[in-house]
């Protein structure tokens, strides 16, 4: 069949569907109603005279046919994506669209001040950065890119650190401690009240103390458990307990005698950010440029950081 412009439409509106699994998710990332995706879908499967989806009230899955059809694609429209990237040779600034996948922490101590710079650089470029600390499969939500803790990142990823190693502290506010006592070793944190986080798998994190032969881990009596170190933060300048955290994120706070550091002495140096993006033959200039920005930004407050104790 000769393809129209219609036509090409409808086939990216079938792989948005097949990628998202549902009409809903695939009509927010493309930003139209799902009852459109359903009219093109259909008008599309009318035209090819062959099932593509089956569809029921929750999820779509695909036909045999359309499976075979997905394939075919997937490589078709990835050449064509390839051939518009390498374009980007010839412009003054590359084009296009470019989605990151961040760790809150990440974007709170790195992305502002970069994401001002690249869109003011690069206007043609359309970036969206989504905030998650969940793992995701970034090829499969249509990432370019992922920033995770070094020890999070999947194995099939080419990955890069931004930066040096991270300190993680424990934190709480004076009133809680002068309430309750400061503890002077990590055993006395059993009778205080702990702030508790999961991991992006959602497993719990236990708490690294320390580092070389007197490291150890800590696995407490969870006064409150989260999912987000922005929470954690703010139970414990509210006095409710002790939190573990990052130390450039409560720096202005421990600065001000907001938050107060517990048992300095153990924290704890831990894996420094680091940015994934799955292996291609040719990285795309967007994301060449947006890396570089990054780990500019990582080495400047890696500069002001404070150097990492070691309990040897």
């Amino acid at each position: 069949m000769n393809l129209s412009r219609s036509d090409l439409g409808d086939l990216k509106v079938f792989m948005e569907l097949a990628r998202h699994g549902g009409f809903r998710k695939a009509a927010l990332e493309m930003d139209v109603s799902a009852s459109a995706l359903s009219h093109a879908l259909r008008g599309l499967e009318t035209r090819l005279g062959v099932r593509l989806i089956n569809r029921n009230a929750r999820s779509v899955s695909l036909t045999q046919a359309g499976e075979e059809l997905l394939v075919q694609l997937e490589t078709g429209f990835g050449a064509i994506g390839a051939g518009v990237e390498a374009l980007n040779r010839y412009r003054a600034s590359p084009a296009g669209r470019l989605r990151i996948n961040a760790l809150s922490d990440a974007a709170r101590l790195l992305l502002g001040p970069v994401i001002a710079r690249y869109s003011a650089e690069h206007p043609d470029v359309d970036l969206e950065i989504v905030v998650q600390d969940a793992m995701v499969d970034i090829v499969g939500e249509g990432f370019d890119a992922g920033i995770r803790f070094g020890d999070r990142v999947p194995e099939d990823m080419i990955t890069m650190p931004l930066g040096d190693p991270l300190l993680w502290v424990m934190v709480a506010s004076p009133a809680y401690l002068e309430a309750t006592g400061e503890p002077e070793r990590p055993e006395d944190l059993a009778r205080h009240r702990c702030i508790g986080m999961r991991t992006g798998t959602g497993a719990m994190y236990h708490w690294e103390l320390g580092a070389g032969k007197t490291a150890r881990t800590l696995n407490l009596s969870w006064s409150a458990v989260v999912d987000e170190s922005a929470l954690a933060i703010d139970i414990a300048r509210n006095h409710g307990g002790i939190a573990y955290c990052l130390r450039e994120r409560v720096t202005g706070l421990i600065e001000t005698g907001q938050l107060r550091e517990v048992l300095p002495q153990w924290s704890s140096p831990g894996e420094a950010f680091h940015i994934y993006y799955p292996s291609r033959r040719q990285q795309p200039e967007a994301l060449r440029r947006f890396i570089t920005m990054v780990r500019d930004e990582a080495r400047t407050e890696g500069a002001q950081r404070p150097t990492s104790l070691s309990n040897e």
